[in-house]
C-alpha cells in the first residue's frame, strides 16, 4: 500500500454518500472552510525503488534502484492532472557503483543475472501529463468523492476525525479498520488542500494507534528537518504475507509530509519488492499551469 500522490494502487470507489453527510459526522460549518491559496494543489514526488534482480555477473553482481518523478495539479473545482517521468536506473550503493563499474559501466540492460528480461536505461525519459476526465470534479479521499469545500470541513478534532475514518472504511467494507487508519491519515498530510487544523489533527490520531511510534527529529534526503514516526503496517493475520514497516518524516510546521520509506521483508528477509522511498520535494498551493514533470 501506498500514500502515492499518484492515483493510488489500491482504489476503492464509493460515491459521495458518506462525503455529502460529513456535515452529520460532526465537521465544522462551511463557513470555517480556507479558500484557495492558489490555482491548483500541486505536490511533486520523487520515487525511488530497488530493482527486485541483480545483474553483472555470478561473480562481479551488482543491484540497481528505479527512479522516477510524479506531480499532479487539482483545481479546485477537482479536476486533476497528472505528470510523471522516468528519471533512469542507477546503481543502487557505493558498492554496486563499483560493481557496475567493473562490468564496463553499462547504460541499459535487457537481462538479469539469472535470465530474467528487463528494459532499463540510465537515461532519463520523455515523461508525460495526463488530465482527468472532464467529469471528474471531485477529490478523492478515504474512499469518498468530496468537493473543495466538504475537504475543508472534515474533522478537525482527533476524535471526530477517527470517527469519520472509520466510518468512511466501514462503508468501504474495510476488514482491518486499524490499518485503515494507519494508510489513510498520513494522506492528509499531503494529498488534498485540507485546512492546517485538519492536518494537525490528522498527525495528532496518528501517533494514538497501536503499532504507530514517535521516531525523534529526523531529515529526509534533501536535508529537510522534521519528525519522524514510523509505522508498523504488517497483516498480523495473514501468513506469508509481507511485514511492511512506514518511516514517515513530517514537517510539522507546515504539517506536511516530506518523506515516507517502505521497507518490506518476507520470511524475515527484506524484500526489494516490497520496498520503496518516496520524497515530497513540493506539497502545497501553485500558480504554475500543470506540465510534464522537469528534470531535477
Amino acid at each position: 500500500m501506498t500514500f502515492a500522490t499518484m492515483p493510488s494502487r489500491r482504489s476503492i470507489i464509493l460515491g459521495v454518500a458518506l462525503a455529502v453527510g460529513a456535515t452529520v459526522l460532526g465537521a465544522p460549518s462551511a463557513g470555517a472552510g480556507t479558500p484557495p491559496e492558489g490555482a491548483y494543489w500541486h505536490t511533486r514526488t520523487l520515487e525511488t525503488s530497488p530493482h527486485p534482480w541483480r545483474f553483472g555477473t555470478d561473480s562481479n553482481p551488482y543491484s540497481l534502484v528505479e527512479r522516477h518523478v510524479f506531480e499532479r495539479w487539482s483545481a479546485p473545482g477537482g479536476r486533476a492532472w497528472y505528470g510523471g517521468r522516468d528519471l533512469g536506473t542507477l546503481p543502487r550503493t557505493a558498492a554496486d557503483r563499483k560493481a557496475w563499474r567493473r562490468d564496463g559501466s553499462p547504460s541499459r540492460w535487457s537481462e538479469s543475472i539469472d535470465g530474467k528480461t528487463v528494459k532499463l536505461s540510465t537515461e532519463p525519459g520523455r515523461g508525460s501529463l495526463t488530465p482527468a476526465p472532464r467529469e471528474q470534479d471531485w477529490f478523492e479521499f478515504a474512499g469518498q468523492r468530496l468537493t473543495y469545500d466538504e475537504v475543508q470541513r472534515l474533522p478537525a478534532d482527533v476524535g471526530r476525525l477517527k470517527e469519520w475514518l472509520t466510518r468512511a472504511g466501514q462503508v468501504g467494507r474495510e476488514m482491518d479498520l486499524a490499518g485503515w487508519l494507519k494508510e489513510t491519515l498520513p494522506v492528509l498530510l499531503h494529498d488534498v488542500p485540507a485546512p492546517r487544523e485538519v492536518r494537525v489533527a490528522a498527525y495528532r490520531a496518528l501517533l494514538t494507534l497501536p503499532g504507530v511510534r514517535a521516531d525523534g527529529d529526523a531529515q529526509d534526503d534533501l536535508g529537510r528537518p522534521g519528525a519522524a514516526v514510523v509505522i508498523d503496517m504488517s497483516v498480523k493475520a495473514a501468513r506469508k504475507a509481507p511485514s511492511t514497516t512506514v518511516r514517515v518524516i513530517v514537517d510539522t510546521g507546515r504539517m506536511v509530509l516530506l518523506s515516507q520509506s517502505h521497507t518490506g521483508t518476507v520470511d524475515g528477509k527484506a524484500s526489494a519488492e516490497w520496498s520503496y522511498e518516496q520524497t515530497l520535494i513540493e506539497v502545497g498551493w501553485t500558480n504554475s499551469r500543470p506540465a510534464v514533470p522537469a528534470l531535477p
